[in-house]
C-alpha cells in the first residue's frame, strides 16, 4: 500500500496530494497520514466522491491514517468531466460566501452587527442558499456566541450546507469551537465558486 505523509501540510494540500497519487494509480490502495481532523475529513470526503471506500485509524498526538481502497484506473483524473462544465439547474439555490467578520467600512462594531443581521436575513431567501462558506474572520459567525449562529443552525436544518475554512479556524484558535457546519478547504471553496450558478456575498 502506497503511503503519503501529509503531516504539517495546510489545506487543501493533503487533498491535492491524494488526488495526484490516485491519478498516478494505486491499485493496492493508498494510506494518507494527516495531523488534524479537518484534513482527515477533507481527504476522506474527496476519496468517497471518487467512488472509493475509506477506513480511518486514529494515531497518537492527534494524527490520523486514512486508508483508501477501491481505486480504479484513471481515478481522480486531471481531465475535467464535461458534466462539471454544465450550468447547475436554476432551481439550485445560490452559494453564499462570508469572508470577513465585518460588513462595510467604518465602524468595526457596526460592521459586526450588520454582518450578523445579514446572516440572519439569509434564512428569508427563497430559495435558500445551497451552501454557505465562512472563511477568514467570517468563521467567527459559526464558532462564537453571537446573534446569527442560531439562524445558521436553522438553515442547516433546512438543508443548507454550512462549511467553515479549517485553516481559518486554526488561525483564530477556534477549531474546537465550531458550533454548526463542517470543516472545508480551499479546494472545495474554489471548486464550488467556479461551478456555482450564482455567488452572493455582503462584500
Amino acid at each position: 500500500m502506497k503511503i503519503i505523509d501529509c503531516r504539517g501540510m495546510n489545506c487543501p494540500e493533503p487533498v491535492l496530494q491524494t488526488r495526484q497519487a490516485m491519478a498516478a494509480g494505486a491499485p493496492e490502495g493508498l494510506a494518507v497520514i494527516v495531523d488534524n481532523e479537518g484534513s482527515k475529513d477533507n481527504v476522506e470526503r474527496f476519496a468517497r466522491s471518487q467512488g472509493c471506500t475509506t477506513t480511518v485509524t486514529v494515531l497518537a498526538d492527534g494524527q490520523y491514517r486514512v486508508e483508501i481502497s477501491g481505486i480504479t484506473a484513471g481515478a481522480a483524473s486531471t481531465e475535467v468531466d464535461p458534466a462539471v462544465l454544465t450550468c447547475p439547474p436554476t432551481t439550485i439555490g445560490p452559494v453564499c460566501i462570508i469572508p470577513a467578520d465585518s460588513m462595510g467600512r467604518g465602524s468595526e462594531e457596526l460592521g459586526w452587527a450588520l454582518l450578523q443581521n445579514y446572516v440572519k436575513t439569509l434564512r428569508e431567501l427563497s430559495p435558500l442558499p445551497s451552501r454557505i462558506f465562512f472563511y477568514n474572520g467570517g468563521v467567527k459567525i459559526v464558532a462564537t456566541d453571537n446573534k446569527a449562529v442560531e439562524a445558521v443552525i436553522e438553515m442547516e436544518r433546512r438543508g443548507v450546507e454550512i462549511w467553515a475554512c479549517g485553516t481559518c479556524l486554526e488561525y483564530f484558535h477556534l477549531e474546537k469551537d465550531l458550533k454548526v457546519g463542517r470543516i472545508t478547504n480551499m479546494f472545495d471553496i474554489v471548486n464550488t465558486m467556479a461551478t456555482a450558478a450564482r455567488v452572493i456575498s455582503p462584500y
